[in-house]
């Protein structure tokens, strides 16, 4: 029988058990820019402690540089790195519909030590005072969001604020389906959100995200305007390319 290690805790300070005042979902493959987005979740001005949950949907050994930027975490920051022998994504042969993550943000959400869990992607950041921003604004709350920065991901300059996707409730170019939030502009009170945790895991694509901001979008919620996520657009991405280059509002 084959013994297969799943998990490493990397511990910081306080005791484990009692919960964290904010915690960072990072599903990923273990693209190289994690190392940045990781580097963004550890500059983070919070005043509490910070959990980081990073799960890997894909069999594979962890980077050395990954484990040297853990080491070098801040004090209040512990992080938990989850690495499974299989995918739970069709993307790669899995039984969930979610091709970014499979079931891991669903999974690590439960997991997290504490209800308040906000989303980064691997190829994505934040600015310093994301998260303490968020948790401002979610105060009484069950969701609060932030606008982002479209970043050109080879160069990393800034394009412009999205002011037609990620808007939020019934406002942008998806104002007739309900509105829209980016995961990684998201913050949760994960017991307040426990009957929809299970969506992150339902379709291909960005469905799966959009059925759950669906599901939440009613729901009491702060918001910071101002864009505290810096969100990397790819060459190919001609929707945001074409907005900015014409100036289009909503």
């Amino acid at each position: 029988m084959q013994s297969v290690s799943l998990g490493s805790w990397f511990g910081g300070d306080g005791d484990p058990q009692a919960p964290c005042d904010a915690a960072v979902v990072i599903p990923t493959v273990l693209r190289p820019a994690l190392l940045t987005s990781l580097e963004s979740v550890f500059r983070q001005d919070l005043d509490g402690r910070i959990q980081v949950l990073i799960g890997v949907d894909a069999p594979r050994p962890t980077p050395p540089a990954l484990l040297g930027l853990i080491a070098r975490r801040p004090a209040n920051v512990s992080v938990l790195l989850l690495t499974l022998p299989y995918s739970t994504s069709v993307r790669h042969g899995g039984v969930h519909r979610a091709t970014d993550g499979g079931s891991l943000r669903s999974i690590l959400t439960f997991m997290a030590a504490s209800r308040h869990v906000a989303y980064l992607d691997d190829d994505n950041a934040w600015e310093r005072d994301h998260l303490s921003s968020l948790r401002a604004a979610i105060a009484g709350k069950a969701w609060a969001y932030s606008l982002r920065m479209l970043v050109d991901e080879a160069s990393g300059e800034e394009l412009g604020i999205d002011r037609w996707d990620s808007v939020g409730p019934d406002r942008g170019r998806f104002a007739a389906r309900g509105g829209f939030v980016d995961p990684n502009c998201l913050m949760i009170d994960k017991l307040l959100a426990l009957p929809t945790l299970g969506r992150w895991s339902q379709g291909p694509g960005m469905q799966s995200d959009r059925a759950f901001f669906d599901a939440i979008r009613r729901a009491a919620h702060g918001h910071v305007p101002r864009p505290t996520t810096r969100y990397s657009v790819r060459p190919d991405n001609d929707v945001f390319r074409g907005f900015i280059a014409e100036g289009v509002e909503f």
